[in-house]
């Protein structure tokens, strides 16, 4: 089978294997696994590769080298407007191509993908939408909300499954809800229970970015420690706001409780799971959170804000806490948890439960049926 990848992840090149970011690479390694020609189109980067890049298992890979853009400022719309065209055309090729089109959404080629597949309606196809599919999300990008339109219209989009985080009402029948994974049934191991009784580890993993709000997880520690708590908060990931956080951090002389690790390799971030008792993942906008479902795999309790799938993840609260982004409910639900530890352990096993159910067995065996 002839599989063609289209994604605007960014691709690098070192000793002959292509490398991408860790996460899509895991998945995008089920998903070839199963197939005989591949191709991918995306986004390609001189860069070295780093601690969150990942390689990919297929040797014969062949890829086509394209342009990521954006339409953020007025230069970025008029050079878009000449790199458009020779993305469309390359994205056209690898569709007359491939006997299975794979498109990764949202992003920017995303869309022209959704728009260049509707022109293929005898191919067979799959989107991953690894975006929100929340239908009443709001503030999202127009971009996201055309892709999300064209592949849930069954007219345009035809001979296709797309899968979506989280399991909402009132779909078209090509709306498939779905999962990802991390971890192996292999991998599954006995933590011991995580008692309040010494220093209460508090954990970070993600972009530090805007949206992700790493600075409101710093906050959240010094709050605890004016009230007495003997916490500590490890932050795993790099961004935008890295060096805010870090003068933040140095600023309030809170050093000796708050740790900034930098981007680490998934191995490092899973003993730092087991040793924690809490994630705190305060995001303005997610798909499928995996930091979430990573944390509740090892006994780490998530603390998250109601977005997209999140309320379906942590049933509502019963496995894990539910919160609005506002500082002094966080502090407080954190307090409920700590002087009342019989509730934390049940969230804790009804979490580990519920997470440890979706492997990444489980997750290749739901892949081969799309294929």
């Amino acid at each position: 089978m002839k599989f063609a990848i289209i994604t605007h992840v960014i691709h690098k090149k070192e000793h002959g294997s292509f490398y991408a970011y860790e996460p899509y690479v895991r998945e995008m390694n089920l998903w070839l696994k199963n197939v005989s020609k591949i191709r991918i189109v995306a986004p390609f980067s001189k860069n070295k590769t780093t601690n969150i890049d990942e390689r990919y298992r297929a040797k014969n890979i062949d890829f086509k080298q394209i342009s990521s853009f954006n339409v953020l400022t007025f230069k970025n719309k008029i050079t878009s407007l000449f790199k458009i065209p020779f993305i469309g055309f390359e994205i056209i090729k690898s569709c007359y191509w491939a006997d299975h089109i794979h498109l990764r959404c949202p992003g920017n080629i995303g869309l022209l993908g959704c728009i260049v597949q509707i022109f293929f309606p005898l191919k067979k196809k799959t989107v991953k939408y690894a975006g929100n599919w929340d239908p009443n999300s709001l503030n999202q990008p127009l971009s996201y909300k055309i892709q999300k339109w064209i592949i849930s219209n069954t007219f345009l989009t035809r001979n296709c499954k797309v899968l979506v985080y989280g399991n909402w009402k009132n779909q078209t029948k090509n709306i498939i809800p779905f999962f990802t994974a991390s971890y192996t049934k292999e991998e599954i191991n006995q933590v011991e229970p995580k008692h309040f009784s010494t220093k209460i580890k508090f954990i970070f993993v993600g972009a530090f970015s805007i949206g992700k709000q790493p600075g409101l997880s710093v906050k959240i520690i010094k709050e605890l420690l004016k009230k007495g708590y003997n916490v500590q908060l490890d932050m795993y990931g790099n961004g935008v706001e890295y060096k805010k956080v870090e003068k933040y951090v140095f600023d309030n002389k809170i050093n000796n409780n708050v740790f900034l690790h930098g981007n680490q390799s998934k191995e490092v971030v899973k003993l730092a799971y087991q040793k924690s008792h809490f994630l705190v993942f305060i995001s303005k906008s997610e798909g499928w959170p995996k930091v979430i479902a990573e944390a509740m795999f090892w006994s780490c309790l998530p603390i998250s804000t109601k977005v997209s799938c999140v309320p379906y993840m942590l049933k509502n609260g019963e496995r894990g806490v539910l919160i609005k982004n506002n500082i002094n409910e966080i502090v407080s639900n954190i307090e409920l948890l700590i002087n009342n530890e019989d509730i934390y352990q049940k969230k804790v096993i009804s979490a580990k439960k519920w997470s440890q159910q979706f492997t990444l067995d489980k997750f290749s065996y739901e892949i081969k049926q799309f294929i």
